[in-house]
């Protein structure tokens, strides 16, 4: 809004510098997907605006961030609060510390309306309150985000038989090390089908209609290899066992070339077969998807009424 004050006016006003929290900010808080989306629907009004501001964020979440014990309080005019709902010590300790600001909350849910922590505030721009009509969050107006790859990971920590030959545990720790840092939507998977078990697919078809929907999955396992070809979707692939074994026979089987050996696992090979996989691998996924429906690849099964016959002939 265009600021209609004489000149000499807008001069004596002092400069307005606003501090920006939320439960991510807290020692022990925690940041949602929502909250985040919420402050950044904020941060873009006081930039328009062109407000001067900070955030404080949880040092457990962005270790490198602003935090709210190295804050002067006397260093801000503002305090505006985002996201949440209002109430308990931690809102409550701020509004004793920051005592001579003005306290804004916006977009927060109000559960008890004559509790410290609501009352503490100037104002409150709230999205739920009792006696009140509700407002959409904040987080459904905030800048739009790039779509990131959604990444399934299947990995195995078994596999016994394999012995002194077994590298499970360095391969997982290496990959899902190296995957924190992707910018991509992790989704871990099993292919264990479990009828009790909520969190498991109870039935192939399942397991397959979430395979179809990745962009790209990362696994240490045949058969996470082969359900993701299948679906017609990119696998990069480890074989955990040292010398290569049945992961590996499966790749070349399947003509699947982004596997990587565990002797072998480092970042630069992830990083290649990464960006293979997301680039030209759709088009070799999809194409080991027509020949696996077309049976132009061989499989045991086709052999077996041969067996079968021999077995009984020989009987």
């Amino acid at each position: 809004m265009h600021d209609v004050r004489p000149p000499d006016v807008r001069r004596r006003l002092p400069r307005r510098r606003i501090l920006v929290a939320g439960w991510f900010s807290f020692q022990d808080g925690e940041a949602t997907a929502g909250d985040v989306l919420a402050l950044r629907r904020v941060e873009d009004v006081l930039r328009r605006a062109g407000d001067a501001y900070d955030v404080v964020w949880s040092p457990g979440f962005r270790a490198g961030a602003l935090h709210l014990d190295e804050v002067r309080p006397e260093d801000y005019s503002h305090l505006v609060f985002v996201c949440g709902p209002v109430h308990g010590p931690p809102v409550e300790e701020l509004h004793r510390r920051f005592a001579h600001c003005a306290r804004i909350a916006v977009g927060t849910s109000v559960v008890d309306p004559d509790s410290p922590a609501v009352t503490g505030f100037h104002r409150i721009l709230a999205r739920d309150a009792p006696m009140a009509s509700p407002v959409e969050d904040l987080s459904a107006r905030a800048p739009v985000v790039p779509v990131r790859p959604v990444v399934g990971v299947i990995l195995t920590h078994g596999q016994h038989e394999y012995g002194a030959q077994r590298r499970h545990d360095d391969v997982a720790r290496t990959v899902t090390r190296w995957l924190a840092e992707r910018d991509c939507a992790r989704l871990e998977l099993d292919t264990r089908l479990d009828t009790h078990d909520w969190r498991l697919s109870a039935t192939p078809a399942q397991l397959l209609s979430v395979l179809a929907r990745l962009d790209l999955v990362v696994t240490d396992r045949l058969h996470g290899l082969v359900l993701a070809l299948r679906a017609g979707t990119p696998a990069l692939v480890i074989d955990p066992v040292e010398g290569g074994a049945k992961v590996s026979a499966q790749a070349r089987a399947c003509g699947w070339p982004a596997l990587i050996a565990a002797e072998r696992l480092d970042g630069r090979l992830l990083e290649r077969w990464w960006d293979w996989c997301l680039t030209s691998g759709r088009v070799a996924a999809r194409q080991v998807r027509a020949e696996f429906l077309e049976g132009s690849l061989p499989d045991s099964a086709d052999e077996l009424l041969t067996a079968l016959d021999e077995l009984r002939a020989t009987g």
